[in-house]
């Protein structure tokens, strides 16, 4: 079965950011990731106050990016986390989300990834995208490679 995540990067958008979550949103992606990275602690959990507020009106799952005492100051217990930023965090707060995800851009990433805890991973950049500018992706065989070294579920991401 395919799923579909949607990840957000609200300066590509071109209309009024919160609009354009609605309207995914009541599409039923298997969920939304919230990746602003560029945002201050404050602006971040403003936004994702209201970003969740709309996906819970849809049903849709929504995934906060980065920012893990946000999530955890707001009792959202979905985080996705770059490699780096896993790797750094304690377990006791690891303990406070009931999904972990992280980006992974190699079979030893993920294999990482999973042994730290996460509960999915995305891996990429599949395809040619904007997102990546004059970076060759990675392609299928890739992806492929990333799945059959994990027991956990993979989200191909980039061009796609």
């Amino acid at each position: 079965m395919c799923k579909i995540i949607c990840v957000t990067n609200r300066k590509l958008c071109r209309e009024n950011f919160t609009d354009r979550i609605e309207k995914i949103a009541s599409l039923h992606p298997h969920a939304i990731v919230l990746r602003e990275k560029d945002l201050i602690d404050s602006e971040y959990e403003a936004l994702a106050k209201q970003v969740l507020e709309i996906c819970e009106k849809h049903g849709t799952q929504c995934i906060l990016h980065s920012f893990p005492d946000t999530a955890i100051k707001l009792c959202h217990r979905k985080i996705h986390l770059p490699l780096h930023l896993l790797r750094e965090l304690p377990e006791d707060k690891k303990r406070q989300f009931d999904v972990i995800g992280s980006s992974v851009h190699s079979v030893e990433d993920a294999v990482e990834a999973e042994r730290l805890g996460c509960t999915y991973i995305t891996a990429g950049h599949i395809f040619v995208t904007d997102c990546k500018k004059g970076l060759e992706p990675r392609g299928l065989d890739f992806l492929r490679n990333v799945v059959d070294a994990v027991k956990i579920p993979v989200f191909g991401i980039g061009g796609i």
